[in-house]
């Protein structure tokens, strides 16, 4: 479907992805299919004492072989993920080699490198400042995933970091559009990654009162939109896409996967942990990436949902859906409920997920949603999959301090 803009349309070449759901799109799309939770109980021992004892790990990364076990310690968590996916988005592409200085990559991340900053914290406290790695700052830095693969392809052009938390995946594939529409760049890699499954991290998520409790029943912990959901569940990951303007990627015979054909982005200007009661941010948001493709609210065909699972972003979404859509609206999912909040990660791979589940013509189910709670007109897709017209999809991504994104993706 063409937008009804005059820019230069722009198109997803290539995807990788690690996350707990599997590190192919292939596995990642199953698992969301199969509308099961992948929440695990952790096996930290530090964990034993605190009240959050559940997460979703990625599963399958030492498989994919992009980054050499050396060079893998030489990195946070974070920044392999991001770098894996990243590589694996370009072979997925084709491997395109344009003029280095007409590339760019573009990463969304929330915290860095959490898991070594924890660790280096913990040798500081137990032996003294001789025994932190001189690498420390290297490998926290949050623009480290970038700058990993940038050098990894050779690409000289910008190499950018975007952190607007949870939003933060998906500002970075609307900015990525913005540089090939405005002939800035040739080629993106853009996405997010984030490894936020540390024993430090838990605990302040857990003290916010922002994540589930269900540490007896992990499986069953993420429920968005469920009338008996009590917090997110941690995940942790990376989603990245190639993107080139289209007529650039059929002049190379490059496989289309969709258009990215709007954006639109918000802020709250409300509180730095709570949405909009009222969901005006969010509805603003979605509203402007509508308009930007160039669509109307009945064009789209499915939403994946930012869903937390939390009470009040939830019911803030919700609202925003329906200023948006009207009751009732589009068939809703959540993928959170499946592979965990990814944080600066997830708008990226959701956005993947909606792709997916565009080009299947089926958009997989909310795990553990059984039951809508009072005074949310939404339909979300439960229990089983749901098949679809082909047609557009919005993926919306909320986060802390009031950034709201939503990306809308057409066929091609």
């Amino acid at each position: 479907m063409a937008t009804a803009t005059s820019r230069a349309p722009v198109v997803i070449t290539g995807i990788g992805v690690v996350t707990p759901g599997g590190c192919t799109p292939d596995e990642l799309w199953a698992t969301l299919r199969s509308g099961r939770s992948t929440a695990a109980t952790l096996d930290h021992l530090e964990l034993s004492r605190h009240k959050v004892r559940i997460g979703c790990r990625v599963r399958g990364l030492d498989e994919v072989g992009l980054v050499s076990a050396k060079d893998a310690r030489r990195m946070d968590p974070f920044a392999l993920y991001g770098t894996t996916a990243a590589l694996a988005a370009h072979r997925d592409a084709g491997a395109p080699a344009p003029d280095p200085a007409r590339t760019a990559v573009v990463v969304g991340n929330a915290v860095g490198g959490r898991t070594t900053s924890d660790q280096e914290s913990a040798h500081f406290t137990a032996d003294g400042p001789h025994r932190v790695n001189p690498l420390m700052p290297l490998l926290t830095m949050p623009n480290a995933a970038a700058a990993q693969i940038a050098m990894r392809l050779h690409w000289t052009g910008p190499a950018t970091t975007i952190a607007t938390t949870c939003a933060s995946g998906a500002d970075a594939i609307g900015h990525a559009v913005a540089l090939l529409q405005s002939d800035r760049a040739d080629v993106v890699i853009a996405g997010g990654c984030e490894a936020t499954l540390s024993p430090v991290t838990l605990a302040g998520f857990g003290n916010l009162n922002a994540v589930s409790l269900r540490n007896d029943e992990p499986e069953r912990a993420s429920r968005p939109f469920d009338a008996d959901r009590d917090g997110f569940v941690m995940g942790e990951g990376a989603g990245f896409v190639v993107l080139e303007r289209a007529a650039d990627a059929k002049a190379r015979g490059a496989r289309q996967y969709a258009e990215v054909a709007g954006y639109g982005a918000t802020s709250d200007a409300y509180h730095l942990s709570m949405p909009l009661p009222d969901g005006a941010g969010a509805a603003g948001a979605m509203t402007a990436a509508l308009t930007d493709a160039g669509l109307t609210p009945a064009d789209i065909v499915h939403i994946n949902a930012h869903g937390t699972s939390t009470p009040h972003n939830d019911r803030a979404e919700a609202a925003a859906l329906n200023k948006v859509f009207g009751p009732g609206g589009p068939p809703v999912t959540a993928s959170k409920s499946v592979i965990g909040h990814l944080i600066g990660a997830a708008g990226a791979v959701e956005l993947i997920a909606a792709v997916g589940a565009m080009r299947a013509c089926e958009v997989p189910p909310t795990a553990n949603h059984e039951r809508l709670e009072p005074g949310m007109d939404i339909d979300v897709v439960h229990r089983s999959p749901r098949a679809v017209a082909s047609g557009p999809a919005l993926s919306n991504s909320f986060g802390f301090g009031g950034h709201n994104a939503s990306v809308v993706v057409v066929p091609v």
